[in-house]
């Protein structure tokens, strides 16, 4: 098992690498916008469609792979991290398609944004990268800003408005693993590899929620063609937007890359608003606005220290 701080830094890219994780940004809400219109007007459960997410992935990555590698190609060098990566991402995934049913897209996004705070310092904690006071001090700024677009979620929506937060800390050791394995995997088997692992996951998930009488957990297949035709875009965004993320992870440290999620709230607004008439309050722009900016300091400092060097 490879040690999480073995990091290759030698084919480091920061600059493309940060194109290409603003494009990942920009497409993924995407996919949110899907689910939504699903769970909304199609009555599939959040959980059938995150499964059916994941299971399309796997079945878009497999014959790439073997037209590749032959079968061979779809053995990771890693199983058990990168499967961990799945499950991560999966239950992720999960929490946030339920959180989109209940609450404004761009509302989800904004308190997801907690998650490039968290990843910053998981990335001290784990990987060794080193984060001074002042990385902190936008940390806790931020959070700030987070709890400003939660407040009034919670008061409407209930406990629901909290689930992005859940997704914000799975995501980031999912992101974590992303830099620790690239150097090992291709993206493309890890995008598979996670995919398998996102299944088992949102497979089990429904197992218990049946049992269990959750209904956003609870196995609804599609009902119609729209609904078909929905669920292959989510499997085709999912992989094409995650495969930006892996790659852009390979090529630059995750504390670098980590303000660069806060793009999603672009094109988060502008779904929300013209497909579901959602627009953020004037409270949770000043909420967003304090979140974007102390992840732009995070991102200002790192420019400036690499400048000294």
């Amino acid at each position: 098992m490879p040690s999480l701080h073995a990091v290759d830094t030698k084919h480091d890219k920061p600059f493309e690498a940060a194109f290409i994780m603003a494009g990942a940004m920009l497409t993924l809400p995407l996919m949110d916008a899907a689910a939504k219109f699903l769970a909304l007007n199609e009555a599939m459960a959040p959980g059938s469609i995150t499964f059916l997410r994941f299971a399309l992935q796997t079945l878009i990555c497999v014959p790439i792979l073997i037209a590749a590698g032959g079968i061979s190609a779809l053995r990771p060098n890693n199983w058990s991290y990168n499967l961990l990566r799945g499950i991560l991402i999966g239950c992720a995934s999960a929490l946030f398609f339920i959180s989109v049913k209940y609450v404004p897209i761009a509302d989800a996004i904004a308190i997801f944004f907690v998650e490039p705070f968290i990843l910053t310092a998981l990335s001290a904690l784990i990987l060794g990268e080193k984060v001074g006071w002042r990385r902190w001090l936008a940390i806790a700024v931020g959070f700030i800003g987070a709890l400003m677009v939660i407040q009034p979620n919670l008061v409407r929506f209930g406990l629901v408005s909290l689930l992005p937060l859940g997704t914000a800390t799975l995501f980031a050791f999912y992101l974590i693993l992303n830099r620790v394995l690239a150097a090992r995997d291709t993206s493309l088997v890890m995008q598979y590899s996670a995919g398998v692992g996102g299944v088992i996951a949102l497979g089990f998930a429904m197992a218990v929620g049946s049992a269990l009488g959750v209904t956003d957990l609870t196995w609804t297949p599609p009902g119609s063609t729209l609904a078909v035709v929905l669920l292959l875009a989510i499997g085709l965004i999912s992989t094409f937007g995650h495969l930006l993320v892996v790659t852009a992870f390979r090529h630059a440290p995750a504390s670098l890359l980590a303000p660069f999620q806060y793009f999603e709230i672009i094109s988060a607004v502008a779904i929300g608003f013209l497909i579901f008439d959602e627009f953020p309050s004037l409270s949770k722009w000043l909420g967003i606005a304090i979140i974007i900016g102390s992840g732009l300091f995070i991102l200002w400092r790192e420019q400036r220290n690499k400048a000294k060097l």
